[in-house]
């Protein structure tokens, strides 16, 4: 695309306000996004953006970001980069962009050793970005944690990021699918499971920027989204310590059918639910949960 040099001394509120209306009905929050982007193209935090807008020129390449948003990209892939937690991280089109729902999972582990002596050794399961290991990591300063994924380019952007947030002598990256006889040999035995398979329906509608963007592997698992949860669950009790923990992100509606599973495998089941109100989380231990 070729800028034309007289738009760039446009003022930043009002090219911010063009923005915001060229992205509606592609986005639910047009003018977060705007103000994103733009925050983006001027190199500067989206907080430090608003108080300058009215004194900020519009930066070459603005128009650019927009156009691929209106084109539907997440404005996750666009930036390279997302919040998590207390993190924040790297993301490419090779990993699901971390999502605010799935910090239900780190809530849920925060709750459940408040009281207790903090998980030594984590597992990441599916870990993509490393989102969840490195959140744990965050949260148990002591903790060392182990992440596994089947793909190669999910792996490289997860120790980048234990890298770039000084977590590397803290965590290890392996490639492993559950799908694969003997995937869990000599990972041994862990403190608390961190869990985000894919769980989507293969039938599901889904709107253009997941379905077009980001990964189908990490998206998909069958007509009844529940594939990968039947893998897994027979296999889970041999990887955890005698008091560990999993802890395992569900779609919405998929509750019981998951439970059931952890049931007939030998867990008890709490659930914890998202800021939403959705049950988002399936906490599993051997005990009776108090």
């Amino acid at each position: 695309m070729t800028t034309n040099p007289a738009r760039e001394e446009r003022g930043a509120a009002a090219a911010l306000a063009e923005a915001a209306a060229r992205l509606e009905g592609i986005s639910d929050t047009p003018r977060l996004d705007a103000e994103l982007l733009l925050a983006h193209a001027l190199g500067i935090d989206r907080n430090a953006l608003l108080p300058r807008l009215r004194d900020l020129s519009v930066p070459s390449g603005f128009d650019a970001l927009v156009d691929r948003r209106a084109g539907h990209e997440p404005v996750a892939y666009i930036k390279g980069e997302q919040e998590f937690w207390d993190i924040r991280l790297m993301v490419t089109p090779d990993v699901l962009i971390p999502r605010s729902d799935s910090e239900t999972l780190i809530e849920a582990a925060r709750d459940h050793f408040a009281p207790r002596t903090p998980p030594a050794h984590i597992l990441d399961m599916g870990t993509g970005s490393g989102a969840l290991l490195l959140a744990a990591l965050s949260l148990f300063g002591e903790a060392h944690g182990t992440a596994i994924d089947a793909s190669a380019a999910a792996l490289r952007v997860a120790s980048d990021n234990a890298a770039t947030l000084g977590m590397a002598n803290r965590s290890r990256f392996l490639q492993r699918s559950w799908r694969e006889a003997g995937w869990a040999d000599g990972l041994g035995r862990f403190d608390l499971i961190l869990c985000n398979p894919p769980y989507v329906e293969t039938t599901a509608e889904l709107a253009p920027q997941v379905r077009d963007f980001e990964p189908a592997s990490a998206l998909f698992a069958g007509t009844d989204g529940l594939e990968e949860y039947a893998i897994i669950m027979p296999l889970l009790d041999a990887l955890l310590t005698t008091d560990g923990i999993a802890i395992f992100e569900i779609g919405q509606g998929q509750d019981e059918a998951v439970a059931g599973m952890a049931i007939d495998a030998g867990f008890c089941v709490q659930d914890h639910r998202d800021l939403g109100g959705i049950i988002r989380a399936l906490e599993l231990r051997r005990s009776v949960l108090s």
